[in-house]
């Protein structure tokens, strides 16, 4: 079985959200979506804070983005 690649999509933080729940701007279509952190940023307590650019992958059936870095 073959491992699909991750699109990574960039994005402003917008909005911080109870329970490490962000709101994020995407900069390539200018939409708001809601996003959570991965699971290595939740281990080493990375902190994220409104206004910085962050690295998402975009769910494939809509809902929810993961951010998986900070830059």
């Amino acid at each position: 079985m073959v491992k699909q690649e991750k699109e990574l999509v960039e994005g402003v933080v917008t909005e911080l959200l109870p329970n490490a729940m962000f709101r994020i701007e995407r900069s390539d279509t200018g939409e708001e979506v809601i996003g959570f952190l991965s699971g290595k940023m939740r281990k080493f307590r990375i902190k994220v804070l409104v206004g910085d650019t962050v690295l998402m992958v975009v769910d494939p059936y809509g809902g929810k983005v993961r951010i998986e870095r900070r830059q």
